[in-house]
């Protein structure tokens, strides 16, 4: 570890985020987490699948 990173180590031990920012991470993580289960379970819709346009004709 770098000096910068121990130095922001010690800032947040000293001046923790508040209980609602916590929540706010951890909701948002929470909802990535949904969406990458929901997509391993049905698989990604060919509808969202963008299609390569083809080289144009000469």
């Amino acid at each position: 570890m770098n000096l910068s990173w121990l130095l922001r180590a010690r800032r947040w031990a000293h001046n923790p985020p508040s209980m609602g920012r916590v929540k706010f991470v951890l909701a948002i993580v929470a909802i990535c987490v949904l969406l990458f289960a929901i997509e391993r379970v049905w698989g990604w819709p060919d509808w969202l699948t963008p299609e390569r346009p083809g080289r144009a004709p000469r």
